[in-house]
């Protein structure tokens, strides 16, 4: 059996956030989403936490350097040890070389990288509905627009890098939550990863 450490990625109204909590459930793994542990490190007032929340108050951009910082101070809590779903980590070629350290270290690396393709109008189309549902006012076009750039340009160049490797496995994220989530259980049985 193949151990669960899985990575998801897909442009933002994806449903990569709905459908990672279903993933992490199922296979008994912890969802690690940065901006999930950004929060949850500034609520408790960590170190970590304490910079974060300086540099959100400024305005900025989490540095590169310090996401790492979180993301591998969280991968080795006891929950992580059998595996784990990262989501939102890495985002662009540098977090990857950083990740790819931190996992050869403990000689567990990532078995599986699910791709939710979703065309660009239909991302548009969810956020927009989102923004609605949600009353989220950085859910406007420009904004859509800019992240949606941002996925593309930084993003979607890692999917690259694991191609490469063989552990890309692109799936469908057009249809129902369960039909996706269907696709995607599919895709990791394949792989020999089941559901613990």
């Amino acid at each position: 059996m193949t151990a669960a450490r899985l990575l998801i990625i897909g442009p933002q109204g994806s449903g990569k956030g709905t459908q990672g909590e279903r993933i992490a459930l199922t296979y008994g793994v912890p969802a690690v989403s940065t901006g999930d542990v950004f929060r949850a490190n500034v609520k408790e007032g960590t170190p970590l936490g304490l910079q974060v929340k300086a540099i959100i108050d400024a305005g900025d951009l989490v540095p590169d350097e310090l996401t790492g910082a979180i993301v591998r101070d969280r991968l080795a809590q006891d929950d992580a040890a059998a595996g784990f779903l990262l989501d939102g980590y890495p985002r662009n070629l540098g977090q990857v070389a950083d990740l790819d350290a931190f996992l050869d270290e403990r000689d567990e690396p990532l078995t599986a990288v699910i791709e939710l393709s979703v065309p660009r109008d239909e991302s548009i189309r969810r956020i927009a509905l989102r923004a609605v549902e949600q009353g989220r006012a950085d859910d406007n076009e420009e904004s859509i627009a800019k992240r949606l750039s941002i996925y593309e340009s930084e993003t979607a160049p890692i999917l690259d890098v694991y191609r490469e490797r063989g552990i890309v496995d692109a799936v469908d994220g057009v249809g129902t939550l369960d039909e996706v989530f269907e696709r995607i259980v599919v895709a990791l049985t394949a792989r020999g990863i089941v559901a613990g």
